[in-house]
């Protein structure tokens, strides 16, 4: 419950809560950039980004913005209507068509959001009488998608496939559930590290249960081909719902779902997070069509992207702060410092270097375990990530005691 001395005021209460968070260290603020050019934002200066998804580059990619500008002369700036309705166009199917293309499935739905896809589509799937399993460190929207279901829901310690197999064993001996679902991350994006979907898939069978993967960061990254985690872990066919993103790896905005026909035909009869918005902009989904044909025309992107993350994980491990999460070329790479305010301390020393990195404080991460999130991009140049080595030389606290 909100406190405050001035009870009569909401803005007195809301004003004390803020001092309270301001005090606790927790407040956050808002950063005003006014472009980007590849790794390179403009703020109060010129930084580079450590700290965004635009994993391949893609985000000031002239080729994605000249498909948006294209599209935007034929359909104007909305899409005015939802999409049951009038807000129907020919390029949000062209690019359902295209994600299924990619993936190897038989159709995909369109999301405003990837926040927009967990809520809508898990409560939309996870029905009263059935059971969730749901990994202890997943995305906030997988949270609260998992909670606006009606769904009994069970929360498992992170990627601790025994814990997950005890729980579905006991609920294979006495509960009547219709339907289990697991959900889980391909790529946990405040520890960088995999979900076993080769193990999970396994399980799944073996328990009747299916599988809410939420590929949000591994989408167009992962894989031999970038068509994520479940492609990386060969278990493409065993995912019956696969959730990504448009505006990380392929440089616009959105999300989708994709699946069996019959999946998408449902969710867009009963997923209110698309049934009861307006669509989203058709030139959108122009440039997230144009971001992911050159995803898959170049896949040296995603080669720069593995030899960057090689090279900053090497380089912190020399300054003896090695990674806690993640494979050797994984992508985001999270330096656990624990304190918050020396967490604080080391982004802002950074941000004075030049460099933009994410400094990540509870509620996002649990208590204790503050750290920097350093995302690399196909942008980055060597040069850039050797730069910010030496600027995390200088800048990080000592090491604490393990």
């Amino acid at each position: 419950m909100l406190t405050g001395s001035d009870t009569s005021s909401l803005e007195g209460v809301l004003l004390e809560e803020l001092a309270a968070l301001e005090r606790a260290g927790l407040r956050r603020t808002l950063r005003v950039l006014h472009g980007r050019n590849g790794a390179r934002v403009e703020a109060d200066r010129t930084y580079v980004d450590f700290s965004s998804n635009d994993y391949l580059g893609l985000a000031s990619d002239p080729r994605v913005a000249q498909a948006a500008v294209a599209a935007l002369r034929v359909t104007g700036t909305g899409a005015a209507a939802a999409r049951l309705i009038t807000g129907n166009h020919e390029q949000h199917e062209a690019l359902e068509r295209a994600v299924a293309r990619f993936l190897g499935t038989e159709a995909a739905l369109l999301f405003p959001s990837g926040y927009m896809a967990n809520i809508g589509a898990i409560p939309a799937l996870g029905e009263r009488g059935d059971a969730i399993y749901a990994d202890v460190l997943n995305h906030a929207s997988l949270i609260d998608g998992c909670r606006l279901s009606r769904a009994e829901r069970h929360v498992v310690p992170h990627v601790d496939l025994g814990a997950l197999e005890r729980a579905l064993e006991r609920a294979s001996g006495g509960d009547r559930s219709r339907r289990r679902w697991i959900v889980v991350e391909g790529i946990y994006s405040m520890d960088g590290d995999l979900a076993p979907l080769a193990d999970l898939a396994a399980l799944a069978r073996r328990f009747d249960a299916w599988i809410y993967l939420d590929d949000a960061h591994g989408m167009g990254v992962l894989g031999p081909t970038g068509r994520g985690a479940a492609e990386l872990a060969g278990v493409v066919s065993d995912i019956p719902v696969i959730m990504g993103t448009l505006g990380k790896a392929f440089g616009a905005a959105g999300a989708f779902v994709a699946g069996s026909r019959a999946l998408i035909d449902y969710l867009m009869n009963r997923a209110r997070a698309f049934v009861y918005t307006t669509g989203s902009p058709p030139a959108l989904a122009a440039a997230a069509q144009a971001g992911l044909e050159i995803a898959q025309a170049e896949p040296d992107r995603r080669e720069r992207l593995r030899a960057n993350a090689r090279a900053l994980r090497a380089g912190l491990a020399a300054l003896g702060w090695a990674p806690n999460g993640g494979p050797a070329d994984g992508h985001i790479v999270p330096v656990v410092i624990g304190d918050e305010e020396a967490t604080m301390r080391t982004g802002a020393a950074l941000r004075a270097a030049g460099f933009l990195v994410g400094a990540i404080r509870p509620p996002t991460v649990p208590r204790g375990t503050a750290r920097l999130r350093l995302t690399v991009s196909a942008a980055h140049s060597a040069e850039d990530v050797a730069a910010l080595l030496r600027a995390l030389a200088s800048a990080l606290p000592p090491r604490p005691a393990s």
